[in-house]
């Protein structure tokens, strides 16, 4: 099974559904979550980054996720819809996903936590290059009283071979200000292929200032994220909000 997951490649998206840190939190045994993520782009590119795909700049991207808790180690999910709101009012399906996430149990007790998160997806023709793609997505991170630190050294692939694998790391440093709310500093950036990294100015790399809200099974996230090449759109906000059923 290994050797089948590193012989994936990237796949180009027109958009990303998802801008998310994964901390090895995961839903209850026997509970069902709901997480919708919606993410706009004010100011950004203004022209579509593949063939017929959906102009970043003024277009609002989103997808319900739905987890279920399975064991205190392994959580179920699905995205459905991945959806576009484009900047001309045009709504479009852009995909789904399936996911399989295993983690360290009550990692939100353990000082050193870690998990890995694999991914499925099928993409409309519009939303990526590949019709189906896939992602592993490696947790680590560590408690420090207050302070949270959190990498995500994610790799996606088309299925096209090892060297092609896009190397997409995200990280986190969150600060507790209370049980309630944390703030937090975000970074998410695409690399390009393992063979062969894009140069600087071409990489994706974006620095978002969040602030979390969570309590008894909800929680909202907020974040407003500046682009840092000019391979990335300007300006980008995302609103996550969270339920447990």
């Amino acid at each position: 099974m290994l050797v089948g997951l590193l012989s994936w490649a990237p796949v180009a998206h027109a958009q990303t559904d998802e801008i998310q840190v994964y901390d090895a939190e995961i839903t209850a045994p026997g509970r069902i979550n709901l997480t919708w993520h919606n993410n706009f782009t004010p100011a950004g590119r203004a022209r579509a980054v593949i063939p017929g795909g959906v102009v970043p700049e003024h277009a609002l991207n989103g997808v319900p996720e739905f987890a279920y808790g399975v064991t205190e180690w392994f959580e179920a999910g699905t995205y459905l819809p991945i959806y576009t709101l484009t900047r001309d009012g045009r709504l479009q399906f852009d995909g789904v996903k399936l996911r399989a996430l295993f983690v360290s149990p009550h990692a939100h007790e353990r000082r050193l936590f870690y998990g890995v998160n694999f991914e499925l997806g099928y993409n409309a023709p519009h939303w990526a290059t590949s019709r189906f793609a896939g992602e592993i997505r490696p947790i680590v991170g560590v408690h420090l009283g207050r302070v949270d630190l959190i990498a995500n050294p994610i790799l996606e692939t088309d299925f096209n071979g090892f060297g092609k694998l896009d190397f997409a790391p995200a990280a986190r440093a969150a600060y507790a200000l209370s049980e309630r709310f944390a703030v937090a500093l975000e970074h998410y950036a695409d690399f390009g292929p393992l063979e062969r990294f894009l140069p600087h100015s071409e990489r994706s790399q974006t620095l978002f200032a969040v602030l979390d809200y969570g309590e008894s099974g909800d929680g909202i996230e907020f974040g407003v994220g500046r682009g840092l090449t000019r391979g990335t759109d300007s300006l980008v906000v995302k609103l996550i909000l969270m339920h447990d059923f």
